[in-house]
């Protein structure tokens, strides 16, 4: 199934940019589709396990701590603002002034560390936390990455002693920590009794069992790693989309490889991303799997932090703290595609285009989620206002991978936006010949494709394309709306297209450009009674949409209520500035305070509504 873009629902024909400013993509594509892609099979199990564990409370705690006399409370307060917007680089530079005036203050190293985690720079992280520990105090934030950095850098017996000294995270990260470590240590009967000690604690017990199944499947023991993973009685382990895929890879390795399809597609069903379609084809090709989901303890560690990553991003915890997991995953494994990606969605969701680029430049072309990292790339490319690299991006992306379809309606939905239509209908067309078969899914590029050659003006070709997504999906509201709507302004088939909008807000009651465009029906239809309530409905939901305040001013005008017109009309041109430039009419709306409505439709060549109306 395509993960294609959203559309809006109004219908805008008779204004030029109208229908595409009101039917553009609503585009998080890249957070959507990764934390999708990384989400947790059984997400409600590990949030109340991690959700609310030690990192993020202390670290908000820590926050909120007065800052000493001492230190420079500008710097302080601006590097707070910084880290709030979550604008790290300039976090980083105003914590470093303010910890010049006070070197020793854990409320500022604390908070410090957490911008450089954010940013990417673990050294600059490590240094801190060292510094922090030097004073004494406890952080859950300097354990996770003095932890995380004795594992990158294979110091086993650091960590051990780490713990042991009082480094700590939470309870359940400290002793799965301490299991991978005592592997690193060449202690695994100690690293075996210790994942099974967690396997007895009531609420976890699915994780050491799960990482229990890794450390076996790693040291070349399928059989009794497939046994824990395979044993339902014990809650079912395959937490995440990458334990899924170490069951599957396990079970090749056991030479039972349609047990391995058949796992796979009872967790993905038939809408598998790219990277899981290539393990399909292997498995069905007879190829063995490689286990490589760990293949050395600090791999192990690595999915601690990638557990824990995904459980936040799941939940209601802040986008800053699920990124310091997902980033020392990264660290720990600096080719782990899914934390890459994790990382790229929150920084973009957090407007940190910058550093969703940078991140998303990581994933080389032969990984198979290149196509959706450079789709990722091109949307915050296209955020931060770089439209025409973000194309160039999606039109490279199009000769590397010809007769994708999701490329190409990416590319379609960028160009459509920026009201391009002609390219953007192209691109859907390219897009519609790599279909195999009609599904229903495909109705929004037919959707997509009609309002693009409906803005060149081929009206034929873009009513042949709305038929058809309503073929693909009957009853769809928006396009029955667009269609409808279309066909009032156009003055044909005027039955036919009232029905179509009022089916279109029996399904949307609530959306104020549907209701909307069933008012303007009844107005451009002569039918103006009928058209005040939907009417005022529209504005009830859309209150300071100028579009829809500037129709009920018609509205009003053409029933006799001219001072209530005048009202809504003035309301329409104090909007103006919330809306896309050409969506309204400024200067037609002052035209019609200062004459009136039938004035203008005379000016216009048009019949005055007094006369339209018997006088």
């Amino acid at each position: 199934m395509l993960r294609l873009s959203s559309l809006r629902s109004a219908a805008r024909t008779s204004t030029a940019g109208g229908a595409v400013a009101r039917t553009g993509p609503v585009r998080k594509g890249l957070a959507r589709a990764c934390l999708a892609r990384a989400g947790l099979v059984r997400t409600g199990l590990v949030r109340a396990c991690f959700g609310r564990a030690g990192l993020v409370c202390a670290a908000l705690g820590s926050a909120a701590l007065p800052v000493a006399a001492e230190t420079d409370a500008g710097a302080y307060l601006a590097a707070r603002h910084a880290a709030a917007y979550s604008d790290y680089g300039q976090a980083i530079e105003f914590f470093a002034r303010a910890m010049a005036e006070d070197p020793g203050n854990v409320n500022l190293l604390d908070t410090a560390i957490i911008s450089h985690i954010a940013a990417g720079n673990i050294p600059g992280a490590v240094e801190l936390s060292q510094r922090l520990m030097q004073t004494g105090a406890r952080s859950e934030v300097a354990s996770l990455v003095l932890l995380g950095e004795a594992a990158q850098e294979g110091r086993w017996q650091d960590a051990l002693d780490g713990l042991d000294a009082g480094l700590s995270v939470s309870a359940l990260f400290d002793d799965l920590m301490r299991g991978w470590a005592l592997i690193g240590a060449d202690e695994p009967g100690a690293a075996m009794d210790t994942f099974d000690a967690i396997a007895t604690r009531e609420g976890v017990e699915p994780f050491g069992l799960y990482h229990k199944a890794l450390a076996l499947a790693a040291d070349g023991d399928f059989a009794a790693a497939d046994d824990i993973l395979s044993d339902e009685d014990r809650g079912g382990l395959r937490l995440t989309r990458r334990g899924v895929v170490a069951h599957a890879q396990i079970l090749s390795q056991l030479d039972r490889n349609a047990d391995a399809l058949a796992l796979i597609d009872e967790y993905f069903g038939g809408s598998p991303d790219d990277a899981i379609e290539a393990v399909i084809d292997r498995l069905a090709a007879g190829e063995t799997l490689e286990f490589d989901i760990v293949r050395q303890p600090s791999d192990g560690v690595a999915e601690i932090y990638h557990t824990i990553a995904n459980a936040l991003s799941g939940s209601d915890a802040e986008q800053t703290y699920t990124i310091l997991y997902s980033r020392m995953t990264a660290y720990l494994r600096p080719g782990h595609t899914e934390a890459i990606l994790l990382t790229a969605a929150l920084l973009e969701s957090l407007e940190r285009y910058d550093l969703a680029i940078e991140v998303l430049r990581r994933i080389p072309r032969d990984d198979p989620a290149f196509a959706a990292a450079e789709l990722g790339r091109a949307e915050a490319l296209r955020a931060s206002g770089k439209v025409d690299a973000a194309v160039e991006v999606m039109r490279q992306l199009t000769e590397l991978d010809p007769g994708n379809p999701m490329i190409e309606v990416t590319l379609g939905d960028t160009l459509r936006a920026e009201e391009r239509f002609d390219e953007a209908a192209q691109a859907y067309d390219r897009a519609i010949a790599s279909f195999d078969e009609p599904e229903e899914g495909q109705w929004i590029v037919y959707f997509a494709r009609g309002i693009a050659r409906e803005r060149t003006e081929r009206w034929g070709q873009a009513e042949a394309d709305f038929r058809k997504a309503l073929e693909l999906r009957p009853g769809q509201p928006q396009v029955l709306n667009y269609l409808g709507y279309s066909y009032v302004e156009k003055g044909e088939q005027l039955d036919e297209a009232l029905d179509m909008i009022e089916q279109a807000v029996a399904a949307r009651p609530d959306s104020g450009h549907i209701t909307d465009s069933l008012g303007w029906a009844f107005y451009r239809l002569g039918r103006y009674d009928e058209a005040v309530a939907p009417m005022e409905r529209a504005v009830e939901l859309m209150p300071i949409d100028p579009v829809v305040n500037d129709h009920l001013g018609d509205v009003y005008w053409a029933v006799g209520r001219t001072l209530e017109a005048e009202f809504q009309w003035r309301r329409a041109l104090s909007f103006v500035d919330n809306t896309e430039s050409g969506e309204v009419d400024a200067d037609r709306i002052r035209r019609k305070l200062d004459v009136g409505l039938d004035a203008v439709l005379r000016e216009e060549g048009g019949a005055p509504l007094s006369v339209a109306n018997g006088g």
